[in-house]
């Protein structure tokens, strides 16, 4: 009974996921660029409630970001290889992850220095991806 039940749990998870579209990646840099402007409010303003709220928000949208349903079924194998786009995104994922992390250590222990350049460090891997996957 309790492997059926499993078993079913499994299979309507698979049935119902729905892959992730162009559109919801739109949706989620949207949320993200909302998340870097809280930020930087909370520093504007001294504020670390704030700062962790728009670290707790970029966190949980950038976890969610994925390559899109089309670069993954990618047929042509030298397309793949030549623009890397699924190992770029999770590493640039994994980058942004870590720098919020130093936000809010740097922040917390009081230096904004610190805490504004790994700021401005995610900046960059946000420019990176644009640029380079993106063709900005």
């Amino acid at each position: 009974m309790n492997k059926f039940l499993l078993m079913l749990v499994v299979a309507s998870t698979i049935v119902l996921a729905k892959p992730y579209t162009v559109e919801d990646r739109i949706h989620d840099m949207n949320e993200m660029a909302h998340a870097m402007n809280t930020i930087q409010s909370g520093f504007f303003y001294n504020n670390y409630s704030t700062v962790e709220a728009g670290v707790a928000k970029l966190s949980a949208t950038v976890s969610r970001v994925q390559p899109p349903l089309e670069e993954v079924q990618e047929q042509d194998m030298l397309a793949r290889y030549m623009n890397q786009k699924i190992q770029m995104s999770n590493k640039i994922v994994k980058k942004i992850n870590r720098k919020s992390l130093d936000i809010l250590e740097r922040f917390k222990e009081g230096d904004a220095v610190q805490a504004v350049q790994a700021y401005t460090k995610i900046m960059g891997q946000c420019m990176k991806c644009h640029r380079e996957m993106r063709n900005w």
